[in-house]
């Protein structure tokens, strides 16, 4: 904390697909989204504007079904409904267990179901409290829902990346479930991370957040408290920077 306040304003929270079924048989988790709402409904009670960018891996996964023979672009519009699903599951749960005011945007149309994506409206709704939940990637095939969220994150002025993994604390200079060396990195930069070719999140979306000096925490979203520590300073995971 500095001066009892939070260190960040906004912030921008990517969740994997695969986090919402955490380590269990299945598509989705209620009990684990349930905790992921109740970390977010946490920092909301800071006074912390919170994005949430959802992955949708845990339904549907273009690349799988593209090395099956389906058509590459019809596939990843197929993974933008599976965000879909995701994005209001957390929704429900944020604001009937948490009464935490969400909207959830989405880049595609179904109006019916939530907001389109407008960037003034998304900030409008940060302004007022409202968690922001981002589902359908960036609306085009042949681009992760990473990118998806360094994209969000910079539209939306925030001024730090949280991206969540599943057990994993940070990044390591190698696999850390395939070697026994394998040495966590603290903080390092974007250059860094892509010269060195470490599995954070696809390049497009390293280079965005590079080029317009975004910070990006890499953190194990499953134990607890790791999001509150982040906003108030601290590092559990792994730090990337510009410089």
């Amino acid at each position: 904390m500095i001066n009892g306040e939070p260190r960040y304003r906004r912030i921008l929270l990517k969740l994997s697909g695969e986090s919402f079924k955490g380590n269990n048989p299945g598509i989705i988790d209620p009990m684990v989204v349930s905790y992921m709402a109740a970390e977010i409904k946490r920092i909301v009670d800071l006074g912390i504007q919170v994005g949430v960018c959802v992955g949708g891996g845990n339904i549907w996964r273009g690349s799988e079904a593209e090395s099956q023979g389906m058509d590459r672009a019809t596939a990843d519009y197929a993974g933008m409904l599976a965000t879909m699903i995701n994005a209001v599951t957390l929704q429900d749960l944020l604001e009937r267990d948490f009464q935490v005011a969400t909207r959830t945007m989405t880049a595609i149309d179904t109006r019916e179901i939530a907001e389109p994506y407008i960037r003034r409206r998304a900030i409008r709704h940060l302004e007022r409290n409202r968690v922001v939940i981002f589902a359908a990637g960036t609306g085009n095939p042949f681009m992760t829902t990473d990118t998806a969220a360094a994209l969000r994150a910079v539209e939306i002025e925030a001024d730090l990346l949280l991206m969540a993994k599943n057990n994993v604390d940070g990044i390591y200079d190698s696999d850390p479930s395939v070697s026994t060396d394998a040495k966590k990195i603290e903080k390092l930069t974007y250059i860094e991370a892509i010269e060195r070719r470490l599995q954070i999140m696809d390049t497009t979306a390293l280079s965005l957040c590079m080029d317009n000096n975004l910070p990006m925490v890499v953190f194990d979203m499953f134990k607890h408290g790791n999001i509150l520590k982040i906003v108030q300073g601290e590092n559990p995971g792994t730090l990337v920077t510009t410089n």
